[in-house]
């Protein structure tokens, strides 16, 4: 599989107006990062912080949490990282093209790169298991404050609920997602009234505004200081998701959203649970829902309820997203993709995903039992993360952008400080749970990179023992070999040596088509290609052509209606005559060179386990014929 780039954005015109996009961007790109006043206050004053509650520092701790907002979130991901965007398309994915494409001619650094990216694009689905886990047993642990004959059943419900999510994923999210924007938006305005009631009869806490007082807390911890910050990364849990679903809405919905909306609540809400600490201290056992009145417990657990399993759902769909792009990019094998929505390419149901990502959920529910277990292992992923995005971006700015140095350096260094505080902060958490998602992140990078280097010996060994395509061409005697009156498509990932299905269908059926098709799919390190710029088609002599088809890692593989587009070019493909012949490759582990032998057993297993190409690029099922061939890496 290759990979080029192209210059222009196919994808579709978005036909909504900015106030529906903006409605979107709430419930969607927000809900993780709008659940976390749920548990975020609480961490930062347990006993594992090492946080003295006292007025002091509640005006200090919600001082940085408040200029963590603007700095990481506003400033970073919202002015800054936002313009990062690959033709329209953003996420830790497509932030790797862009940057490897900056540095496309520098081999060594464009593959650094590359391992870079795809290391962070593991860490989010650490990420996609504990933001269902975290959130919703956050939301249920309200039930112990409306009676406390609730308790034992707070992780039974939870699972329940984690259960039920991802059951109903198979149909699709269209029809809820309606719901997304509403909700989350009713969440908001919640968080900014309960915390503005507080505010009033605290008004001291307004003092957080002042920088200096965010400063004085982390200086004043000393060495503790990366304990509090362990605990205060839990605000900035979700601002990637504002970069991850640029796609979706735009650039310019996003930061209404956020401006408008979000930074506000979050705020006033985290002030507001600093007031009521400073007038009741005692409500450390739970500050979110000490903020409602006893009698409104009840419907705002509910709400908070819903408010974590939109963020839930933002994650599980993004899990699927990021594997799609990861097997079009070659860092995974083929997997079952099904589309749930006839009208929107990027709802899609992946069934492994699901299923693994809810097997890794319920074990982070039952295994850590509680919100504060859970945030020791909550955070280390995103702040690599976000580490890894301030690289990436560094080389798009420079490399790509051309930008000054003394400022593409300056900027990097000043974020890349905050990141390092960030993630020093969560490191101290290994022990307690940190190792979680490290150890998802490392199995999930042993599986993409052994895939992706596999693919790469499948395709040495190919193009060693395979013939060249044209001397083979030319040899052909059209008058020894009968025609059969159909068109014959050999897909293949080498389009100059001869598929080894059509040496079989030589072999064993003596007989060549009158239409011979060698096939290559290209999948681009763009998000979409254009339709008018889909397919190449070059005439080979002796009823041969060969046709190049070019997908972005966005646009959905429909080989049989790309081929469509060749009849411009002079070829006809009839939909009824057609037969495509595959090469199914049985990988045989061979000792030296290559990999390290367990690699190549491991990704022989992988591509043992593949989904068909069949179904991954659409194929008619009853035209498919398949001829195994054995290949040695």
């Amino acid at each position: 599989m290759t990979a080029r780039t192209t210059a222009v954005d196919a994808r579709p015109l978005r036909r909504q107006g900015t106030a529906a996009l903006t409605l979107g961007a709430i419930g969607v790109v927000y809900g993780d990062i709008g659940t976390s006043p749920l548990y975020t206050i609480k961490e930062v004053f347990s006993p594992a912080s090492g946080v003295v509650l006292n007025t002091h520092n509640l005006i200090g701790a919600v001082s940085v949490i408040f200029w963590a907002l603007m700095l990481v979130v506003t400033l970073k991901y919202v002015t800054l990282i936002l313009r990062a965007d690959n033709r329209g398309e953003g996420g830790g994915l497509a932030l790797t093209a862009l940057a490897a494409h900056a540095v496309r001619s520098r081999p060594a650094l464009r593959r650094a790169l590359l391992l870079l990216g795809v290391f962070g694009a593991t860490l989010f689905y650490g990420d996609s298991v504990i933001t269902p886990a975290i959130s919703v047993l956050g939301a249920m642990e309200g039930l112990e404050l409306v009676t406390p004959v609730l308790t034992p059943y707070v992780v039974p419900i939870t699972v329940a609920i984690v259960v039920g999510l991802f059951l109903v994923q198979r149909f699709g999210t269209a029809v809820v997602g309606r719901l997304f924007g509403p909700v989350i938006t009713l969440w908001f305005i919640t968080l900014a009234v309960t915390g503005v009631l507080h505010i009033v009869e605290q008004p001291a806490i307004l003092a957080a505004l002042n920088p200096l007082h965010a400063w004085d807390f982390l200086t004043e911890r000393g060495w503790k200081v990366f304990a509090a910050v362990g605990a205060i990364v839990l605000a900035l849990t979700g601002a990637e998701a504002l970069y991850a679903d640029m796609g979706h809405f735009g650039r310019r919905p996003i930061q209404l959203a956020w401006t408008g909306l979000v930074l506000p609540a979050l705020a006033l809400n985290y002030m507001g649970q600093g007031a009521l600490l400073m007038a009741s201290p005692d409500a450390i056992e739970n500050p979110f829902y000490r903020l409602f009145p006893q009698n409104a417990v009840l419907p705002a657990l509910v709400l908070a309820t819903l408010a974590a399993i939109i963020a839930s759902q933002a994650v599980i769909s993004g899990a699927y997203s990021m594997t799609k792009q990861a097997i079009q990019l070659g860092f995974l094998p083929r997997l079952t993709v099904r589309y749930t929505s006839a009208r929107e390419a990027g709802q899609i149901y992946m069934p492994a995903v699901n299923w693994a990502l809810m097997l890794g959920v319920l074990a982070a529910v039952v295994g850590f039992g509680s919100s504060s277990a859970l945030a020791g292992a909550y955070g280390i992923a995103v702040t690599l993360t976000m580490m890894i995005t301030t690289v990436l971006t560094y080389f798009v700015v420079r490399e790509g952008w051309r930008m000054p140095a003394p400022l593409a350096v300056g900027a990097t260094l000043f974020f890349l400080a905050i990141d390092a505080l960030l993630v020093a902060g969560c490191a101290i958490k290994f022990f307690d749970g940190g190792w979680f998602p490290l150890a998802l992140g490392l199995v999930l990078f042993g599986l993409m990179s052994t895939w992706s280097h596999g693919r790469d010996l499948l395709l040495r060994s190919i193009r060693r023992d395979g013939l060249e395509l044209q001397p083979f061409l030319d040899s052909l005697d059209p008058r020894s070999v009968p025609r059969a009156a159909r068109t014959a498509i050999y897909p293949v990932a080498d389009p100059a040596t001869v598929p080894q299905a059509l040496l079989h269908n030589l072999k064993h059926n003596q007989v060549l088509h009158e239409r011979n098709v060698i096939l290559t799919v290209v999948f681009h390190e763009v998000p979409w290609v254009p339709m008018e710029e889909r397919v190449d088609v070059e005439p080979l002599g002796h009823g041969f052509w060969r046709v190049t088809l070019h997908f972005g890692f966005m646009n959905t593989p429909d080989v049989p209606k790309a081929l469509a587009l060749t009849a411009p070019h002079g070829l006809h493909i009839p939909v009824f005559e057609t037969s495509y012949f595959l090469s199914h490759e049985t990988v045989v582990p061979t000792p030296g060179g290559g990999m390290a032998n367990w690699r190549e057993h491991l990704f022989a297993a992988m591509s043992r386990n593949a989904v068909g190409v069949v179904g991954f690029f659409r194929l008619p099922g009853n035209a498919v014929v398949e001829l195994g061939t054995r290949v040695a890496i």
